[in-house]
Protein backbone atom coordinates (compact mmCIF):
# COMPACT_ATOMS: atom_id res chain seq x y z
CA UNK A 1 0.00 0.00 0.00
CA UNK A 2 1.38 3.58 -1.13
CA UNK A 3 1.03 5.59 1.84
CA UNK A 4 2.28 9.28 2.65
CA UNK A 5 2.45 10.21 6.35
CA UNK A 6 2.31 14.20 6.88
CA UNK A 7 4.63 14.19 9.63
CA UNK A 8 6.19 10.87 11.21
CA UNK A 9 9.53 11.27 12.82
CA UNK A 10 8.38 12.09 16.29
CA UNK A 11 6.88 9.96 18.23
CA UNK A 12 3.15 8.58 17.03
CA UNK A 13 3.96 8.95 13.38
CA UNK A 14 7.53 7.43 14.26
CA UNK A 15 5.69 4.21 15.15
CA UNK A 16 3.51 4.24 11.95
CA UNK A 17 6.05 4.85 9.90
CA UNK A 18 8.28 1.37 11.51
CA UNK A 19 4.99 -0.62 11.62
CA UNK A 20 4.34 0.06 8.00
CA UNK A 21 7.65 -0.44 7.05
CA UNK A 22 7.15 -4.13 8.81
CA UNK A 23 3.97 -4.88 6.83
CA UNK A 24 5.15 -3.49 3.68
CA UNK A 25 4.08 -0.99 2.61
CA UNK A 26 5.45 1.91 0.24
CA UNK A 27 5.80 4.41 2.67
CA UNK A 28 7.14 8.69 1.86
CA UNK A 29 7.61 11.26 4.74
CA UNK A 30 6.22 14.78 4.31
CA UNK A 31 7.81 16.79 7.22
CA UNK A 32 10.37 20.05 7.36
CA UNK A 33 13.65 17.63 7.81
CA UNK A 34 14.40 18.68 10.64
CA UNK A 35 13.51 15.76 12.93
CA UNK A 36 14.64 12.77 12.90
CA UNK A 37 16.65 13.13 9.59
CA UNK A 38 18.81 10.32 9.98
CA UNK A 39 15.28 7.96 10.31
CA UNK A 40 14.09 5.21 7.86
CA UNK A 41 17.28 5.73 5.20
CA UNK A 42 15.38 3.55 2.84
CA UNK A 43 12.31 5.42 2.73
CA UNK A 44 11.51 8.80 0.37
CA UNK A 45 11.10 11.93 2.09
CA UNK A 46 9.58 15.35 0.79
CA UNK A 47 10.19 18.77 2.37
CA UNK A 48 8.18 21.62 3.39
CA UNK A 49 6.57 23.70 5.60
CA UNK A 50 2.99 23.40 6.99
CA UNK A 51 3.09 26.84 9.25
CA UNK A 52 3.79 28.22 5.87
CA UNK A 53 1.99 26.57 3.17
CA UNK A 54 4.87 24.75 1.17
CA UNK A 55 3.67 21.65 -0.36
CA UNK A 56 6.24 22.09 -3.48
CA UNK A 57 7.09 18.71 -2.97
CA UNK A 58 4.12 17.12 -3.09
CA UNK A 59 3.05 18.13 -6.73
CA UNK A 60 3.78 14.79 -7.85
CA UNK A 61 3.09 11.63 -7.15
CA UNK A 62 -0.11 9.90 -5.99
CA UNK A 63 -0.74 7.65 -2.69
CA UNK A 64 -3.50 4.90 -1.68
CA UNK A 65 -3.82 6.74 1.67
CA UNK A 66 -2.41 9.82 3.49
CA UNK A 67 -2.05 9.40 7.04
CA UNK A 68 -2.15 13.34 8.73
CA UNK A 69 -0.12 13.18 11.86
CA UNK A 70 0.73 16.94 11.92
CA UNK A 71 -2.55 18.79 11.55
CA UNK A 72 -3.46 21.18 14.24
CA UNK A 73 -5.44 24.15 12.49
CA UNK A 74 -7.86 23.86 10.11
CA UNK A 75 -5.81 25.46 7.30
CA UNK A 76 -3.16 22.62 7.35
CA UNK A 77 -5.94 20.27 6.09
CA UNK A 78 -7.38 22.32 3.11
CA UNK A 79 -4.02 23.45 2.00
CA UNK A 80 -2.55 19.61 1.68
CA UNK A 81 -6.26 18.14 0.14
CA UNK A 82 -6.05 20.96 -1.98
CA UNK A 83 -2.07 20.21 -2.99
CA UNK A 84 -2.91 16.72 -3.08
CA UNK A 85 -6.39 16.90 -4.81
CA UNK A 86 -7.34 13.84 -7.25
CA UNK A 87 -3.60 12.02 -6.04
CA UNK A 88 -4.83 10.38 -3.37
CA UNK A 89 -7.83 7.67 -2.00
CA UNK A 90 -8.10 7.84 1.90
CA UNK A 91 -7.53 10.68 4.48
CA UNK A 92 -6.94 9.37 7.78
CA UNK A 93 -6.03 12.01 10.53
CA UNK A 94 -5.14 11.92 13.97
CA UNK A 95 -6.86 14.23 15.89
CA UNK A 96 -7.50 13.75 19.56
CA UNK A 97 -9.81 13.15 23.05
CA UNK A 98 -9.64 16.68 23.20
CA UNK A 99 -12.22 17.01 20.76
CA UNK A 100 -15.33 16.48 23.30
CA UNK A 101 -16.95 18.44 25.54
CA UNK A 102 -16.17 16.80 28.77
CA UNK A 103 -19.38 19.57 30.49
CA UNK A 104 -21.88 17.18 28.71
CA UNK A 105 -20.46 13.97 27.97
CA UNK A 106 -21.97 10.82 29.55
CA UNK A 107 -20.30 8.89 32.03
CA UNK A 108 -18.78 6.27 29.32
CA UNK A 109 -18.41 7.87 26.19
CA UNK A 110 -17.95 6.54 22.93
CA UNK A 111 -17.35 8.14 19.53
CA UNK A 112 -21.03 9.70 19.38
CA UNK A 113 -20.31 11.69 22.29
CA UNK A 114 -20.88 15.60 22.31
CA UNK A 115 -17.79 17.82 20.80
CA UNK A 116 -16.38 21.03 21.43
CA UNK A 117 -17.87 23.94 19.10
CA UNK A 118 -15.37 24.33 15.94
CA UNK A 119 -12.18 26.81 16.47
CA UNK A 120 -11.75 28.88 13.29
CA UNK A 121 -10.67 32.21 14.44
CA UNK A 122 -7.46 32.01 15.31
CA UNK A 123 -4.42 29.20 14.82
CA UNK A 124 -3.09 29.80 18.62
CA UNK A 125 -2.68 26.73 19.72
CA UNK A 126 -3.00 26.24 23.72
CA UNK A 127 -4.76 24.57 26.39
CA UNK A 128 -7.99 26.32 25.29
CA UNK A 129 -7.44 26.37 21.86
CA UNK A 130 -6.07 22.75 20.97
CA UNK A 131 -9.54 20.96 21.08
CA UNK A 132 -11.79 23.16 19.48
CA UNK A 133 -9.00 23.35 16.66
CA UNK A 134 -8.94 19.52 16.06
CA UNK A 135 -12.65 19.76 16.09
CA UNK A 136 -12.18 22.06 12.92
CA UNK A 137 -9.69 19.84 11.51
CA UNK A 138 -11.87 17.04 11.72
CA UNK A 139 -14.66 18.67 10.26
CA UNK A 140 -12.56 19.71 7.16
CA UNK A 141 -11.14 16.23 6.51
CA UNK A 142 -15.04 14.85 6.04
CA UNK A 143 -16.06 17.33 4.60
CA UNK A 144 -13.73 17.22 1.51
CA UNK A 145 -13.74 13.58 1.79
CA UNK A 146 -16.93 11.89 3.14
CA UNK A 147 -16.43 8.26 3.03
CA UNK A 148 -12.84 8.27 2.69
CA UNK A 149 -12.48 10.15 5.53
CA UNK A 150 -11.23 8.55 9.05
CA UNK A 151 -10.83 9.89 11.96
CA UNK A 152 -8.90 8.45 15.08
CA UNK A 153 -8.60 10.62 18.54
CA UNK A 154 -6.45 8.88 20.92
CA UNK A 155 -6.48 9.61 24.57
CA UNK A 156 -3.00 9.82 26.33
CA UNK A 157 -0.07 8.02 24.20
CA UNK A 158 2.62 6.31 25.94
CA UNK A 159 5.81 4.02 24.93
CA UNK A 160 9.32 5.17 23.72
CA UNK A 161 10.04 8.38 21.75
CA UNK A 162 7.45 10.37 23.80
CA UNK A 163 8.39 14.01 24.02
CA UNK A 164 5.51 14.90 26.72
CA UNK A 165 7.13 12.57 29.40
CA UNK A 166 3.65 12.32 30.79
CA UNK A 167 3.74 8.68 31.47
CA UNK A 168 7.73 8.71 31.22
CA UNK A 169 7.51 11.12 34.64
CA UNK A 170 5.57 7.79 36.17
CA UNK A 171 8.06 5.36 35.33
CA UNK A 172 10.86 7.04 36.36
CA UNK A 173 9.41 7.55 39.52
CA UNK A 174 8.33 4.48 40.56
CA UNK A 175 11.67 3.09 39.63
CA UNK A 176 12.92 5.06 42.59
CA UNK A 177 10.65 2.80 44.50
CA UNK A 178 9.93 3.74 47.79
CA UNK A 179 6.88 6.34 49.53
CA UNK A 180 5.23 8.03 46.32
CA UNK A 181 2.84 11.14 46.46
CA UNK A 182 -0.14 11.66 44.57
CA UNK A 183 -2.33 14.30 44.87
CA UNK A 184 -5.92 13.58 44.64
CA UNK A 185 -7.79 9.94 44.40
CA UNK A 186 -5.85 6.67 44.24
CA UNK A 187 -8.39 5.59 42.74
CA UNK A 188 -9.05 8.29 39.70
CA UNK A 189 -9.08 6.42 36.55
CA UNK A 190 -6.26 6.88 33.50
CA UNK A 191 -6.23 6.01 30.14
CA UNK A 192 -2.80 5.07 28.24
CA UNK A 193 -2.54 3.94 25.45
CA UNK A 194 0.46 2.52 23.83
CA UNK A 195 1.78 4.11 20.86
CA UNK A 196 2.64 0.94 19.01
CA UNK A 197 -1.33 -0.11 19.73
CA UNK A 198 -2.48 3.39 17.53
CA UNK A 199 0.04 2.26 15.00
CA UNK A 200 -1.40 -0.69 14.23
CA UNK A 201 -4.82 0.78 14.57
CA UNK A 202 -4.18 3.80 11.72
CA UNK A 203 -2.66 1.01 9.81
CA UNK A 204 -5.03 -1.86 9.93
CA UNK A 205 -7.89 0.94 8.80
CA UNK A 206 -6.15 1.70 6.25
CA UNK A 207 -5.57 -1.62 4.79
CA UNK A 208 -9.16 -2.27 5.35
CA UNK A 209 -10.37 0.90 3.92
CA UNK A 210 -12.54 1.56 7.03
CA UNK A 211 -14.19 5.11 7.42
CA UNK A 212 -15.20 6.90 10.88
CA UNK A 213 -14.17 8.06 13.71
CA UNK A 214 -12.07 5.95 16.45
CA UNK A 215 -11.29 6.17 19.55
CA UNK A 216 -7.91 4.81 20.81
CA UNK A 217 -7.71 4.70 23.75
CA UNK A 218 -6.29 2.24 26.31
CA UNK A 219 -5.24 -0.38 28.23
CA UNK A 220 -7.80 -2.76 27.75
CA UNK A 221 -8.99 -3.53 31.45
CA UNK A 222 -9.64 -0.03 33.71
CA UNK A 223 -7.00 1.27 35.99
CA UNK A 224 -6.16 3.20 38.68
CA UNK A 225 -3.68 5.97 39.17
CA UNK A 226 -2.59 3.71 41.92
CA UNK A 227 -2.43 0.77 40.31
CA UNK A 228 -0.80 2.70 36.83
CA UNK A 229 2.35 3.48 39.65
CA UNK A 230 2.33 -0.25 41.10
CA UNK A 231 2.47 -1.62 37.60
CA UNK A 232 5.25 1.04 36.82
CA UNK A 233 7.18 -0.45 39.76
CA UNK A 234 6.50 -3.70 38.82
CA UNK A 235 8.25 -3.50 35.39
CA UNK A 236 10.85 -1.56 37.26
CA UNK A 237 11.52 -4.63 39.79
CA UNK A 238 10.93 -1.86 42.79
CA UNK A 239 8.06 -1.77 45.49
CA UNK A 240 6.44 1.62 46.15
CA UNK A 241 4.20 2.89 48.63
CA UNK A 242 0.85 4.92 46.99
CA UNK A 243 0.67 8.11 49.52
CA UNK A 244 -2.13 10.53 48.45
CA UNK A 245 -1.86 14.07 49.40
CA UNK A 246 -4.06 17.01 49.66
CA UNK A 247 -4.64 18.12 46.06
CA UNK A 248 -4.99 21.88 47.34
CA UNK A 249 -1.40 21.51 48.53
CA UNK A 250 0.21 20.69 45.30
CA UNK A 251 1.82 22.90 42.99
CA UNK A 252 1.23 21.80 39.36
CA UNK A 253 3.94 18.92 38.47
CA UNK A 254 2.25 15.31 38.50
CA UNK A 255 1.08 14.54 35.27
CA UNK A 256 -1.97 12.84 34.40
CA UNK A 257 -3.86 13.71 37.74
CA UNK A 258 -7.02 15.62 37.25
CA UNK A 259 -7.42 18.69 39.73
CA UNK A 260 -10.84 18.24 38.90
CA UNK A 261 -13.16 14.86 39.39
CA UNK A 262 -15.57 16.32 36.53
CA UNK A 263 -12.51 15.15 34.59
CA UNK A 264 -12.53 11.83 34.89
CA UNK A 265 -14.73 11.33 32.10
CA UNK A 266 -11.68 12.32 29.66
CA UNK A 267 -10.36 8.85 31.21
CA UNK A 268 -13.27 6.42 30.85
CA UNK A 269 -13.78 6.67 26.97
CA UNK A 270 -14.92 3.51 25.43
CA UNK A 271 -12.41 2.02 22.96
CA UNK A 272 -15.42 -0.90 21.45
CA UNK A 273 -15.57 0.37 18.40
CA UNK A 274 -11.22 0.77 17.88
CA UNK A 275 -10.97 -2.78 19.42
CA UNK A 276 -13.34 -4.54 16.98
CA UNK A 277 -11.49 -2.62 13.96
CA UNK A 278 -8.19 -3.89 15.19
CA UNK A 279 -6.69 -2.38 18.56
CA UNK A 280 -4.37 -4.13 20.01
CA UNK A 281 -3.61 -3.92 23.74
CA UNK A 282 -0.05 -3.92 24.90
CA UNK A 283 -0.10 -4.55 28.55
CA UNK A 284 0.62 -1.57 30.77
CA UNK A 285 3.62 -3.24 32.47
CA UNK A 286 5.01 -4.17 28.95
CA UNK A 287 4.88 -0.74 27.70
CA UNK A 288 6.35 0.81 30.96
CA UNK A 289 9.41 -1.61 30.83
CA UNK A 290 9.70 -0.41 27.39
CA UNK A 291 9.59 3.11 28.11
CA UNK A 292 12.00 2.91 31.22
CA UNK A 293 14.91 0.65 28.86
CA UNK A 294 14.07 3.51 26.29
CA UNK A 295 14.76 6.25 29.28
CA UNK A 296 18.22 4.59 30.70
CA UNK A 297 19.46 3.97 27.06
CA UNK A 298 18.96 7.81 26.57
CA UNK A 299 20.65 8.88 29.44
CA UNK A 300 17.93 10.09 31.78
CA UNK A 301 17.55 13.28 30.98
CA UNK A 302 15.67 16.08 32.26
CA UNK A 303 12.28 15.54 31.58
CA UNK A 304 9.57 18.07 30.35
CA UNK A 305 7.68 17.80 33.59
CA UNK A 306 9.53 17.67 36.93
CA UNK A 307 9.07 17.28 40.82
CA UNK A 308 12.60 17.35 43.06
CA UNK A 309 13.17 14.24 45.34
CA UNK A 310 13.02 17.18 47.96
CA UNK A 311 10.32 19.03 47.07
CA UNK A 312 8.46 15.18 47.37
CA UNK A 313 9.66 14.67 50.30
CA UNK A 314 8.13 18.11 51.65
CA UNK A 315 4.45 17.26 50.48
CA UNK A 316 5.28 13.46 52.35
CA UNK A 317 5.25 15.30 55.42
CA UNK A 318 9.23 14.38 55.04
Amino acid sequence: MRILVLGGTSFVGRAIVEQGIARGDELTLFSRGRTGADLFPGVERRVGDRDSGDYAALADGSWDAVVDVSAYVPRHVREAAEALAGRVGRWLLISTGSVYDQERAPSDMDESAPRLAPEHGTETVDGTTYGPLKVACEDEVVARFGDAATIVRPGIVAGPYDPTDRFTWWVRRAARGGRVALPGRPDQPVQVVDSRDLAHLVLQLLHDDRPGTFNAVGPAEPVTFATLIMTCARAAGTEVEVVPVEATSVEPGFPLVLSDPSGEVMFRRSADRARAAGLTATPLATTAADVLAWDRERGAPPLAVELSPEREARLLGG
